[in-house]
């Protein structure tokens, strides 16, 4: 019952809004009576959760037989009780998982099947995951597309937050306070059709209407 101990700790100290519990694999295994008494504490104390679905996925849950257990922290629950969550890549190339990429919008896709969050909201609140909801995480100030924002950001190529997941596209340009650091040509595939020649970027912009 760590998180209900760091739930306490928060409120006794004080550091609303600056404790930050991840994992919360064992939120998968609670009594739902006890989770139910749990996440209003949590949301009183103001406790970020951060939720790392690549690792604890492969982690969680191998020495189970059947049904496995996922071994995820409950997110549809803890975002409906106002509790900030945000997603992390816990690891990247180590013993525990060799396969990560640093790709946050791989993390929020895996997320949200893993969590069977595929819902136009909830694909919508997964990129807010992995973006504001981080930011709030980590209290990072000037954070934001508004003016008197740093001017850090990451333009993809894509139309809207779920073509953006559903893609994972080209990171197009990284800006950071306003300088362009990293640049990347757009993805163009061309295909061969009855002859002629057509050129396909996979996104919904470009379908025929």
């Amino acid at each position: 019952r760590h998180i209900e101990t760091l739930t306490y700790e928060t409120q006794r100290l004080g550091l609303q809004g600056r404790v930050t519990a991840s994992h919360l694999a064992s939120m998968h295994s609670m009594d739902n009576y006890y989770v139910t008494k749990l996440l209003p504490l949590m949301a009183e104390a103001q406790v970020n959760c951060v939720c790392n679905p690549h690792i604890n996925i492969v982690v969680q849950g191998r020495q189970d037989t059947y049904p496995k257990r996922r071994g995820l922290m409950r997110v549809p629950e803890l975002m409906e009780n106002g509790i900030n969550v945000s997603f992390g890549h816990d690891c990247v190339m180590d013993p525990w998982y060799p396969l990560g990429s640093h790709d946050m919008l791989e993390v929020a896709h895996v997320g949200l099947h893993c969590l069977q969050m595929a819902g136009v909201e909830q694909i919508r609140a997964m990129f807010d995951c992995i973006t504001k909801a981080g930011a709030k995480t980590l209290c990072l100030e000037k954070y934001g597309l508004e003016q008197g924002c740093f001017a850090d950001m990451v333009i993809l190529q894509a139309a809207d937050p779920i073509e953006a997941i559903r893609l994972q596209p080209t990171r197009l340009y990284v800006i950071r306070r306003g300088k362009v650091i990293a640049e990347t040509a757009p993805l163009s595939v061309r295909v061969m059709l009855e002859n002629k020649e057509v050129e396909v970027d996979f996104t919904r912009q470009n379908l025929p209407r």
